[in-house]
């Protein structure tokens, strides 16, 4: 298993729209396994494919405290969509920053297992707003793009400038 580098917004990559995934192989449970690592050691709740710069529509997740409820989703789609909730969120890919976000507080979804098997569950609280919010980045939609411009412009120059000067202390 490896950890996976976590592409950082602004980054483009980000907003590519991910394809099908085609065939559930040893490769593909093989990446499975590196974002759990990845998504664990980051910590984070959630990690979606694309986030590690690998543009096919998969996600794991696991909201428990200790690391015992794996979820990993491939192909997710959403089905239905009911209430409201408004919660904090965070993001892997967006290092340090959290605001409320607005999602559906249950849905209904069908996903490929692991196993290739299909299969529809429903997913309410926190494992519903994390599924909601790793859909997104399979999407190209990061947890910024529900805020007004003028927060995500603060956020973009902050992070870019952030970057800059880890790099720059990287080379002294």
């Amino acid at each position: 298993m490896a950890i996976l580098t976590i592409l950082e917004f602004p980054d483009p990559r980000l907003r590519t729209r991910a394809v099908p995934v085609e065939v559930v192989d040893d490769k593909l449970n093989a990446l499975i396994d590196d974002m759990f690592e990845t998504m664990y050691a980051a910590p984070g709740i959630g990690l979606a494919a694309s986030q590690v710069d690998v543009h096919k529509r998969l996600l794991v997740a696991d909201v428990s405290a200790d690391q015992s409820e794996p979820h990993a989703l491939i192909n997710p789609v959403i089905l239905e969509k009911d209430g409201v909730i408004v919660t904090e969120e965070g993001c892997l890919s967006v290092p340090g920053y959290y605001a409320e976000v607005e999602r559906a507080e249950h849905i209904r979804l069908r996903f490929v297992g692991r196993d290739g098997e299909d299969v529809e569950m429903e997913a309410s609280g926190l494992l519903g707003v994390c599924f909601q919010h790793e859909i997104d980045h399979l999407d190209g939609k990061l947890f910024v793009d529900y805020l007004s411009e003028a927060k995500r412009q603060r956020i973009r120059k902050r992070l870019v400038r952030d970057k800059r000067h880890q790099v720059s202390a990287a080379i002294m």
